[in-house]
């Protein structure tokens, strides 16, 4: 099962928000797999679900009258992610949803870097932009669940762990944000 809350980080008044807790997230990176010591949150005793992974993905943004300048990031929050049952199995699903907010961070950054700063509209702009980012995250990873059945159907999870991989590698360019 997937919760996914997404912060759009920025100094538009329209869209600003606190900046996340640096010792609740742990930052995606390629050579720090998720493990079960990073899920500390207490199981939602609602739901069915083996595990939850929460992230965020975040843009700091920094304007001046000729344009302005962005970082994006996708975070994994410790503090509401939570497993009851820890497999290896199970933590490369939960591992699937993190990698799928650092796919949709990568396409925000791709997204951001072609877009052309317009001092009249550009907090409508970047608030479009992020929308159809994010909705199109919030699709997937609801696609991912469905199609896996939470992980259930191997087949499809090993589908998926792969169609992933390739999303991360075609995405690459736009991983140094």
């Amino acid at each position: 099962m997937m919760r996914l809350f997404l912060f759009l980080l920025v100094c538009l008044p329209l869209l600003a928000m606190a900046q996340p807790n640096p010792s609740d997230y742990i930052s995606w990176n390629a050579k720090q797999p998720l493990t079960w010591n990073d899920y500390l949150g207490s199981p939602d005793p609602t739901s069915d679900a083996a595990a939850s992974t929460n992230t965020k993905i975040s843009i700091d943004f920094n304007m001046s009258s000729t344009g302005f300048t962005y970082k994006v990031k996708s975070f994994f929050s410790k503090q509401k992610s939570w497993a009851i049952h820890k497999s290896v199995y199970i933590l490369s699903h939960e591992q699937g949803h993190f990698d799928i907010a650092e796919i949709f961070a990568r396409k925000l950054h791709k997204e951001i870097s072609e877009y052309r700063f317009n001092t009249k509209t550009y907090q409508k702009d970047l608030q479009k932009i992020y929308q159809k980012v994010t909705n199109e995250m919030f699709k997937m990873q609801s696609l991912y669940d469905a199609q896996t059945n939470h992980s259930i159907d191997k087949e499809k999870q090993g589908e998926w762990i792969i169609k992933i991989g390739e999303l991360l590698k075609e995405y690459n360019y736009w991983a140094n944000y």
